[in-house]
């Protein structure tokens, strides 16, 4: 069994700039990904709602680190469980833990992959089409590097680590890319 991935906005990076947001449903888990910034809640409830999936069943959000473009509109899921590179948040309760493995669902892994901050995750999906990672370690299919990252050293390190495993990528601000040879490593 795997998971069903959509994606929900589709970021950008220039003039404007938005987080791609992304919906993961498996089994009875319905997880957001980065409910970031974006023109306005419409572009998220919107496509949500086509999706068939209202706001309070939505289970967990996921972010990928603690930037305003990747967490604005954490607040239209009041029910979800949170979680982030050290913790989850469930009402008022914060369950430290660290993100590295932590298995959200059978077909859902986190992992620790700071570079563009300390504090970055990348999520795994396991899908019909094989391995898709939720990630800022790409800010866009041709991000060579990342003009705002805290570790360059480490965002590379991680880049070959998530493409050991990874086939398809979903970068923080662009459309979803296939993994080849020509991906940035």
């Amino acid at each position: 069994m795997t998971a069903e991935l959509t994606i929900l906005f589709e970021g950008y990076v220039g003039p404007r700039v938005a987080g791609t947001v992304s919906l993961v449903r498996d089994g009875d888990r319905v997880i957001v990904h980065d409910p970031g910034m974006v023109p306005g809640p419409s572009s998220i409830l919107d496509p949500l709602q086509a999706a068939d999936i209202h706001p309070e069943e939505v289970t967990d959000l996921v972010i990928s680190h603690h930037h305003p473009d990747h967490t604005r509109w954490m607040g239209l899921f009041p029910i979800a469980v949170l979680h982030d590179y050290w913790a989850s948040y469930d009402g008022d309760v914060w369950d430290s833990r660290p993100a590295e493995g932590v298995q959200l669902t059978p077909s859902v892994t986190l992992l620790e992959t700071p570079g563009h901050t300390r504090e970055d995750i990348t999520t795994l999906v396991e899908t019909d089409a094989g391995t898709v990672a939720l990630t800022h370690l790409w800010w866009t299919a041709s991000s060579e590097s990342d003009p705002r990252g805290t570790d360059l050293d480490a965002l590379h390190q991680h880049r070959a680590r998530v493409l050991e495993r990874a086939v398809r990528i979903v970068p923080g601000h662009g459309p979803a890319f296939d993994v080849t040879d020509e991906t940035p490593r």
